[in-house]
């Protein structure tokens, strides 16, 4: 076998494990690499949609094109250092929500490129869009929504769409230390982290109460980003997907761990929160 055969069957080889294994190669370079071939494809593919399109629908359109997706836990995790993950290979609730507003964002600006995706979801993921070290991701959703708001990427609907006050106390990581590999070992995190958890607790946060969002749903648009809150002590939210209008109904695209895949719910949004152990409502917050 020469060279150059021994490379391409080399490469079919890897891509094909990579595929079967849903990249079950995390942290190495070819997992890497085949990630960005990828986002490539990704952004290539969306290079043909109107740039003027209302944010709302342009979340709809890519958030469509992730159905099927394998759903994957923990992939910002693999590393003990923080650093940018970049995986469209499998989602959780988080990263699709994450990935595709980057994308949404990157239409709208007309900036299609490898580097900027990344610089967009850097923005989207750590606080004041900087990364300095795992306190800097933004692990709680209400969290991420209110540094969101700051930075002029979201705006949290909740409260004028008639939304009740969420009144509790949001301490569930640094009571869960072993949960965490991070803190686990590095406990000098934890301190650092309380201080977050107890500016979180005093901000004014509402909530949709679960017998209430159905009379919601003509409030709701296409692309709309929607968190479960959760009567579990500590937790603020336990799910995240986008509002997915479909021929008079609201349905729900998002990562379903029930499902192992990026779906579409079959039923309608309330139906779907009926049987989340402990949800307690939702919280909204519309893309900018």
């Amino acid at each position: 076998m020469d060279r150059r055969t021994f490379i391409k069957l080399s490469g079919l080889l890897a891509a094909s494990l990579s595929i079967n294994a849903g990249i079950n190669i995390r942290g190495s370079v070819l997992a890497n690499d085949y990630e960005i071939v990828l986002l490539k494809r990704k952004l290539n593919e969306l290079e043909t949609v109107d740039n003027t399109l209302d944010i709302s629908e342009l979340m709809k359109i890519v958030g469509e094109t992730f159905i099927g997706t394998p759903y994957e836990a923990g992939t910002l995790d693999v590393n003990m250092k923080e650093e940018l993950i970049v995986k469209l290979s499998g989602l959780d609730c988080v990263t699709f929500i994450e990935n595709t507003l980057t994308l949404a964002r990157l239409i709208r600006k007309q900036r299609l490129t490898v580097e900027d995706f990344r610089e967009e979801l850097k923005y989207i993921r750590y606080r004041q869009g900087k990364l300095n070290g795992y306190l800097s991701r933004l692990h709680y959703f209400t969290d991420w929504i209110y540094d969101n708001e700051q930075k002029g990427v979201v705006k949290d609907i909740t409260k004028e769409t008639g939304g009740k006050i969420l009144d509790k106390e949001i301490n569930f990581m640094s009571t869960h230390t072993d949960s965490y590999k991070v803190l686990k070992k590095n406990p000098d995190l934890v301190n650092e982290l309380r201080l977050i958890e107890e500016e979180i607790s005093q901000r004014e946060i509402y909530y949709i109460p679960i017998s209430k969002v159905d009379e919601k749903y003509n409030l709701m648009k296409d692309g709309d980003i929607i968190a479960t809150a959760t009567g579990i002590d500590g937790l603020d939210v336990t799910h995240t997907g986008i509002i997915y209008k479909s021929e008079g109904e609201t349905k729900f695209l998002h990562a379903s761990l029930k499902s192992k895949e990026v779906i579409i719910t079959s039923g309608e949004l309330s139906e779907y929160l009926q049987g989340i152990k402990k949800c307690t409502g939702i919280i909204i917050a519309r893309p900018e």
